[in-house]
């Protein structure tokens, strides 16, 4: 599974929290592109102190904690199931 995308700043301990929960959730089976949002001025206004950000495209699924729900409600509907 691919497309996702984590907006998040280093050493933020809410940025790490959030992928290891993905990982454990998911192993392997998951792809996500880290995006540092303090590398371009429009995302780090964009998103700011809203971080972590996990988006499929323009699409932003949860913030600030994995929300299993909403990950899976993304799968489902990618998948065409929802």
């Amino acid at each position: 599974m691919t497309g996702l995308t984590l907006y998040h700043r280093p050493g933020c301990h809410l940025c790490e929290q959030m992928l290891a929960a993905i990982y454990f959730h998911y192993g392997d089976e998951i792809e996500v592109a880290l995006v540092n949002v303090d590398g371009d001025p429009a995302l780090k206004q964009r998103y700011g102190t809203r971080i972590p950000v996990l988006a499929a495209g323009e699409r932003v699924i949860c913030e600030g904690r994995l929300d299993e729900a909403a990950l899976q409600g993304y799968f489902h509907q990618k998948a065409g199931l929802a």
